[in-house]
């Protein structure tokens, strides 16, 4: 298995569009850095004390709270949430970061992810069928290995891949904010969390970690799905295009759909996005991180046994 792997990965960056699209990801990136650092000196201090914002933010929304009449209980939790948090700022005197630093920097920059996870996608969709488009698949499969040994080395690979994109925008990321931004003040390096009805101070670092693991859920199984359709269809322009169409639009329509129909809540976008049970609201009230955990373990199998079914059993001729 390692030495098919390491085949795969040979081949994938053997491709010189590989380097172009490492090189576009940090390219976009860097882009994203300047522009923040631009816009952050043209904005001006409000010159009020953060406490004296704080207050007033609570008061915004201890007000938004009572004039919305009909507000959803995920609505009413945030709010609280939110509050509670700002309330032990003030009382622990821990200002909230008073500008850019590389800690919010790297939190801004999972807002690239879906960039990194375009270029994997266009891994994940070809892996397979540019091996029945080039004509290299039966020269893969006279070697002694089976076949369902060759789609999970395949398979491997896409992740292995897509880990790698993550971690050049993370490391880039950082290096760029701390360049750029500084690290800031310690006092302001804290992450807070409510849980079980207290405010807790949690690592800055480790909730950044988790907010790239969960942020980039979505594209772990689009890619998934787009490794199934190559594998089901063998058309890397079909994987592709669907992929990268649900990647930018999905989230957006399954939205909708769940300000309408409870049963969104069934969909693949409805879940993808974990941090909505960490630092923010369910799309639906009724839906928790376990039942979020459980739908996109379904989608997981099935795609998964679609394609591995398809590909272990079909003639290659075909």
């Amino acid at each position: 298995m390692f030495n098919l792997v390491r085949n795969e990965w040979e081949k994938i960056f053997r491709q010189r569009g590989t380097f172009i699209m490492i090189g576009l990801l940090i390219l976009i990136l860097i882009a994203n850095a300047g522009m923040t650092k631009y816009f952050e000196g043209k904005e001006k201090p409000s010159g009020m004390d953060w406490k004296q914002e704080l207050m007033a933010e609570n008061e915004s929304l201890q007000q938004e709270s009572e004039d919305i009449q009909i507000m959803t209980p995920s609505m009413k939790e945030f709010i609280h949430k939110q509050v509670a948090v700002n309330e032990y700022r003030i009382k622990n005197n821990i200002p909230p970061a008073s500008g850019n630093t590389v800690w919010t920097f790297l939190n801004d920059s999972t807002a690239l992810i879906p960039f990194a996870g375009l270029f994997v996608l266009i891994i994940a969709a070809g892996i397979v069928a540019n091996e029945f488009s080039w004509g290299t698949i039966k020269v893969l499969l006279v070697k002694p290995y089976k076949r369902w040994k060759i789609l999970l080395s395949k398979y491997i690979t896409v992740n292995f891949f897509l880990l790698l994109m993550l971690a050049i925008l993370f490391v880039f990321s950082g290096i760029a904010g701390v360049l750029l931004f500084g690290t800031g003040d310690a006092a302001e390096n804290v992450h807070l969390v409510y849980i079980d009805g207290q405010v807790q101070e949690r690592s800055l670092l480790l909730f950044l970690l988790k907010s790239y693991a969960f942020n980039s859920l979505s594209i772990f199984l689009l890619a998934a799905m787009a490794f199934m359709i190559s594998a089901v269809f063998r058309s890397s322009a079909l994987a592709i295009g669907l992929s990268v169409f649900l990647l930018f639009t999905g989230g957006t329509v399954t939205n909708l759909l769940a300000s309408k129909f409870e049963w969104a809540k069934y969909s693949l976008f409805a879940n993808t996005n974990l941090m909505q049970y960490v630092d923010g609201m369910p799309l639906v009230d009724s839906m928790t991180m376990k039942f979020s955990v459980i739908i996109l373990f379904i989608y997981f199998s099935i795609f998964h046994i679609l394609a591995f079914t398809c590909f272990t059993r079909r003639d290659i001729a075909s």
